[in-house]
């Protein structure tokens, strides 16, 4: 193989006997792997983060396979390409001699259209071809539902460090250009982090170190030289993809858990990764009032200054006031009582739609609705001791239903018990 070619290249496995990870489904009697052995394959995608074996797995099923092997990048193809291909695979006589299917094997398929995708549904129904789809994004939302019913989605998650280890042993055995070099390896610290599970970062970075090394020099693998190479590690976040919503989700749940250090962990993954700040700034505002409530009725105050803080200060200082928000919230005591209350109101009104505002409760701003009875008989609390006097306020045969249940925190008791004393039955 040219030794030009980048290293993740040169060493992608050819057969599953040298895939390195995903032992879930290609390992000793994984799905998969008797898949591939066994040469009927069954339409599937693979889902997971980049650099992680998704396009080599169909390359090795391309290898092994008797059946016809077709590929598309739905980057660069559009409705015509996908009709091109599917024509030959319908007409490709291999499969007759074969008795195998054509595998049709589409890489970044989430970026197909509904159109484009909608093209594939029938060959794929009527067994003209068998799919194999790959794609990082959450194929719930990317891929429409007929073509998910008719394809095993199959996830990949990011390489262990005992995964790169075993990458790296290869990629200094086994590539010419890295072993005429030879390899000192003193530390993998860096290199493993700065990889992130992603087997083609890891090679990327041994082909800078190679290239960053003279001809008849050794390369030497330790943290300050990888640190020092990269500089700076760009996280791994998609602002429009399915990690945003993970992290932002994490964020969340860390807070609501009272994890203060966890919910500032998330928070720098999002900083780091480039997020917009009004976002988390929106969503800290939203979980002061859904979760924090009224046990704390200052987390909203403070939230909504983090959020008028952000606007006027930008990146980097807007993460000091994001972190304040964010242990604040997380250390908060909890309640969710205001939520739930609303929703369990709007679920009232909608079983029992428009029922009429009692008289005593509207204003009269004419003579004519003062005569029809508007505002009669209404109690101003104001002019009674202690600013309350008992009179209905839900409409006319409503009953009274309780839609606020109080958390069990101490604000939320003391407003509890004086509510159970001014409603008292005996109070009259």
């Amino acid at each position: 193989m040219p030794v030009n070619l980048p290293l993740a290249e040169r060493l992608r496995p050819k057969t599953i006997d040298d895939y390195v990870g995903q032992r879930h489904i290609v390992g000793p009697g994984a799905i998969l792997r008797r898949m591939i052995e066994s040469g009927k394959i069954a339409s599937f995608i693979l889902w997971g983060p980049p650099g992680v074996g998704k396009t080599t797995l169909a390359k090795i099923i391309a290898n092994t396979t008797d059946a016809p092997f077709y590929t598309l990048s739905a980057v660069h193809s559009g409705v015509k390409d996908v009709r091109d291909v599917l024509d030959r695979c319908k007409n490709d006589s291999r499969s007759m001699f074969t008795g195998h299917r054509p595998i049709l094997f589409i890489d970044e398929i989430h970026r197909f259209n509904k159109s484009q995708q909608d093209s594939l549904l029938a060959a794929v129904e009527t067994g003209t071809v068998t799919l194999i789809g790959a794609t990082t994004e959450n194929p719930s939302f990317e891929v429409i539902r007929p073509l998910l019913s008719r394809a095993q989605v199959y996830t990949l998650e990011p390489l262990s460090d005992s995964d790169l280890e075993c990458l790296l042993e290869r990629a200094i055995t086994n590539d010419p250009v890295l072993s005429a070099h030879g390899v000192t390896v003193e530390s993998t610290s860096a290199l493993f982090r700065f990889a992130g599970g992603d087997a083609r970062k890891l090679l990327n970075i041994l082909d800078l170190l190679e290239q960053a090394t003279m001809p008849d020099s050794p390369i030497v693998i330790n943290d300050e030289i990888v640190t020092a190479g990269l500089q700076k590690n760009p996280m791994a976040y998609d602002k429009n993809g399915e990690m945003h919503y993970d992290i932002i989700s994490a964020f969340i749940k860390s807070m609501r858990g009272s994890d203060p250090d966890a919910a500032v962990y998330w928070l720098a993954r999002m900083i780091e990764g480039g997020e917009e700040p009004e976002f988390i700034g929106r969503r800290m505002l939203i979980f002061a009032a859904e979760d924090v409530g009224l046990a704390n009725p200052n987390a909203l105050l403070l939230a909504n200054a983090t959020f008028d803080i952000i606007h006027k200060i930008g990146w980097p200082e807007a993460r000091i006031p994001l972190s304040e928000c964010a242990i604040y919230l997380a250390t908060s005591p909890k309640s969710n009582s205001a939520y739930m209350a609303i929703d369990s109101a709007l679920g009232h009104v909608r079983s029992t739609g428009n029922q009429p505002v009692p008289l005593h409760l509207r204003n009269a701003p004419t003579k004519l609705m003062s005569d029809m009875g508007y505002g009669h008989d209404y109690k101003y609390p104001h002019s009674y001791p202690g600013n309350f006097i008992k009179q209905q306020y839900m409409p006319s045969g409503m009953g009274h239903p309780t839609f606020w249940n109080p958390g069990s925190n101490p604000a939320e008791e003391r407003a509890a018990a004086l509510q159970k004393q001014r409603w008292n039955p005996k109070n009259e």
